[in-house]
């Protein structure tokens, strides 16, 4: 039997996954993170991406998106708490198109009255759901 770790991922709203694991790979804030049984301890930002999880005894991972979040690695305990969290199979490519054409049209319009770091973080959001739906896609 493959070594394992117990994985919780959770937004504001729901958990959306809480299982063992093989490994768990994420967009850490540095880069891409692989968290495997036994890693060293860790708290770190999480950028806007794909969670993925090879569960035991299952050939397709399970997929995660999350707008970003924090993650704690303990020993035998990995936490993504996520800002928000969508299940791969529940991403929505035309709401995902729409945010991002809302925000690229807010950030060009230099004459109205927002916030850009939030447009900014918007569209990065949108972008990356729709570079998750492209891979899940190709699987």
């Amino acid at each position: 039997m493959a070594m394992t770790v117990h994985v919780d991922v959770v937004s504001a709203e729901e958990q959306i996954f809480s299982g063992l694991a093989e490994i768990v790979s994420l967009p850490g804030e540095s880069g891409e993170l692989g968290v495997l049984p036994g890693h060293t301890p860790l708290l770190t930002r999480i950028r806007p991406g794909m969670v993925r999880i090879k569960v035991p005894n299952q050939v397709e991972e399970e997929i995660v998106f999350v707008a970003g979040g924090l993650l704690e690695v303990q020993p035998n305990l990995v936490t993504v708490l996520a800002d928000t969290a969508i299940r791969g199979h529940d991403l929505d490519e035309a709401k995902a198109m729409d945010s991002k054409r809302r925000a690229e049209e807010a950030l060009s319009n230099r004459k109205a009255d927002l916030d850009y770091a939030q447009m900014q973080a918007e569209l990065a959001e949108a972008i990356a759901q729709l570079h998750a739906i492209n891979r899940l896609r190709q699987r």
